[in-house]
């Protein structure tokens, strides 16, 4: 498993090296195939630009911790608590390619749908997608991923492809190049501009 060193850096720098490595929730797991990056000082986009309740999480939380919240009423979101590097933050997690348990990700998202998934790609490829896939909603908020046990990333299998891309589904700083992709993955949200 990788160890809480490994997000002791800028939310950027952990954004892009997390791409191609696994996150594991349980009985499911999958690759990172799309991230996003958000530092905590100067970022419209960030929780903490508007909210004192996510400066305080970055304060009171080890390296490591689950940012989860809900957006806009509908679904729960996963980021991971950046630190001690050059800025502190969050990388939220956008897409998954499922390598494990994913007849349990299927049931799980066909709670939430009323027509079967079109294609595989489709069980993981955006946040809210991803949560309800694993599983994951409020309760996991500050849980740490980086205690070992049923929860947490294994590295990178080998050297992959990065590219980076304005973030999205945000109104605010979007022309920030912190959005990362695995390069030709059709996993992915949204396929990258250009």
């Amino acid at each position: 498993m990788i160890d809480r060193s490994f997000f002791q850096r800028d939310p950027l720098s952990c954004a892009r090296e997390l791409i191609g490595c696994e996150l594991v929730w349980g009985k499911c797991a999958g690759i990172i195939v799309e991230t996003e990056a958000y530092t905590a000082t100067g970022d419209e986009a960030a929780h903490t630009f508007f909210r004192p309740s996510a400066r305080e999480f970055i304060a009171k939380h080890r390296t490591g911790a689950a940012y989860v919240y809900f957006n806009y009423g509908m679904y729960w979101l996963l980021n991971v608590l950046v630190k001690g590097g050059s800025m502190d933050g969050f990388v939220l997690f956008r897409a998954l390619q499922a390598t494990r348990g994913e007849a349990l990700m299927t049931r799980r998202r066909l709670k939430h749908r009323r027509s079967p998934l079109a294609h595989p790609r489709m069980l993981c490829s955006g946040p809210g997608k991803l949560t309800i896939a694993l599983g994951i909603d409020g309760r996991d908020h500050g849980r740490d991923l980086c205690a070992g046990g049923t929860v947490g990333f294994l590295p990178r299998a080998s050297d992959v492809a990065v590219h980076e891309d304005s973030r999205i589904g945000i109104s605010r700083a979007q022309h920030l190049p912190w959005r990362f992709t695995l390069g030709g993955s059709e996993y992915v949200s949204v396929r990258p501009r250009g």
